[in-house]
């Protein structure tokens, strides 16, 4: 007996503007250059076809000190709302984008890995249990860590992230809680 497939609640209100979010995309892998990032390719097409600015994009190795480098200076810039790491989520050895990231959250998005998981299993199954996909905040930035399979992060941003960086989204959104982020 097949599992019954879910559908999200909520909807795009189509009469509205979107308001762009400014997304920073970073790739985490030692093999991959930008000729051959082809996940961060997909994802930053997502992005800028979304109606988004794409507001940088790198490449960092599988290292803990060049991910925070990199991360801490966008969110420091004041010119990203979002950044959205493909790779280094496994499980391996080499795998440190969560070791990385985390210490650095504010607050850490839990459902975002609950509901990322539930949407890859759909996709690949049990395989979902290798991944360590997870969000946050920092300083006012979402993060959004994805593994570094294009499946993975088409299932990400088709099925999780785009819906909650659309201001048109209801019943609600991230973007409308962007102003109010840094609330004391």
């Amino acid at each position: 007996m097949n599992a019954p497939v879910l559908s999200p609640g909520g909807h795009i209100d189509e009469k509205l503007q979107i308001v762009p979010v400014r997304v920073a995309v970073l790739t985490v892998s030692d093999t991959r250059d930008e000729e051959s990032d082809t996940s961060g390719h997909v994802l930053a097409e997502r992005v800028t076809g979304a109606g988004h600015e794409l507001a940088a994009k790198a490449i960092v190795r599988d290292d803990v000190d060049q991910i925070r480098t990199q991360v801490k200076a966008w969110v420091a810039s004041g010119t990203v709302d979002a950044i959205i790491t493909t790779g280094g989520t496994g499980i391996t050895g080499r795998d440190v984008t969560p070791e990385a990231v985390e210490p650095l959250f504010d607050k850490k998005i839990d459902g975002f890995s609950v509901v990322f998981h539930l949407v890859s299993y759909q996709s690949v199954g049990l395989s979902t249990l290798q991944s360590r996909a997870t969000a946050g905040l920092i300083g006012g930035v979402f993060v959004f860590c994805l593994p570094g399979s294009n499946g993975a992060v088409k299932d990400g941003w088709d099925k999780v992230i785009s819906a909650q960086l659309d201001s048109r989204h209801g019943p609600c959104n991230m973007v409308e809680l962007m102003p109010r982020l840094l609330e004391k």
